[in-house]
This record gives C-alpha cells, structure tokens and sequence, in this order.
C-alpha cells in the first residue's frame, strides 16, 4: 500500500493528506478519550456546541481561564502583545492570541495540552507549565473555552489538519 503519493504540483499529496486527517481524526479522538483520565467524551460531537466540548465545559473553563490564563493572553484570549510574532527585549516571544487569530489552531489537542502541561519556554515563549497546577479536565476545558472564539471555518481547519490528535 502506497501511503504518499508525490506529483510535481503537490495537490495531490495535499489532498491525501487532508483526507487522511479527517480520517484520523475520530480514531485519535477516541483514543484519547480512552486512554486520558478525563471524564469529556472526545469521541463525539456535542449537539449544542457542534464540537467536541459542550457548552457546560466551556463555561468551566472560562473560570479557569480568568485565574490562569488572562494576565497573559488577555480576557477574551485575545492576546496582549501588539504583534505576538515580535519577539520581546529579551529574545522571547509574547504570548499569542488564543482567540484564532493567531497560530494555536494550527496545534493539535495533543501539543496544546503539552504546552500546557510544560509550558512555552521549549517554544521559545515565557509561559509557566501548569501540568502540577491544573487537573486534566480543567486544561480541556481552558482549550474548549478559548476554541468558542474560533469561527466554523477555523475550527474546521484545525480539524482537517488533524486538530483533534
């Protein structure tokens, strides 16, 4: 079986590899319900939200998020740099947007519950690891809440790049 198949204009790759995504997207998504010891079913989609977080854990998490997570990237998860791609005076980067107007759903939920587990230092930002701070039902709901600024069309991106991995 031939995985990936190259053709000088790349198209076709491209599109096998997005087939591929929303493929393997209900199959990670399972897995990781499965295997995590949070209580959110990751291997559904809410009727209400039309995502995979429902609006009860998105609502937890903006209560995690005021606590947590707003110092640095703003109330609405809307950033508090000019340009967060600029690096700061001492080499770092600020923190991004999380509202989908920068990066973030670029990552899938793995890396993002990394990063919040281990912090951005290794990414080259200054945000602290929360992994010992934050149970992991409550770093799901801070990625649900700031997920409910994202449009449908970036929400669907970040799925079809395999978002939910």
């Amino acid at each position: 079986m031939v995985l990936f198949r190259f053709q000088a204009d790349g198209i076709r790759f491209r599109l096998f590899r997005i087939g591929l995504a929303r493929r393997s997207a209900a199959v990670a998504l399972a897995l990781f319900a499965a295997c995590g010891d949070s209580n959110v079913p990751l291997d559904r989609i809410d009727s209400e939200t039309g995502r995979w977080y429902t609006a009860e854990l998105a609502a937890a998490g903006s209560a995690v998020f005021a606590r947590h997570c707003a110092e640095c990237h703003g109330d609405a998860a809307q950033g508090t740099a000019d340009d967060w791609r600029a690096r700061l005076p001492d080499g770092s980067f600020p923190p991004p947007p999380l509202n989908g107007s920068a990066h973030t759903w670029h990552h899938p939920i793995s890396v993002l519950l990394q990063v919040i587990d281990m912090g951005g230092e290794s990414l080259g930002g200054q945000m602290p690891g929360f992994g010992q701070l934050l149970r992991d039902d409550e770093k799901l709901a801070v990625i649900a809440w700031f997920q409910e600024f994202w449009s449908d069309e970036i929400y669907e991106q970040w799925l079809m790049m395999g978002g939910a991995n």
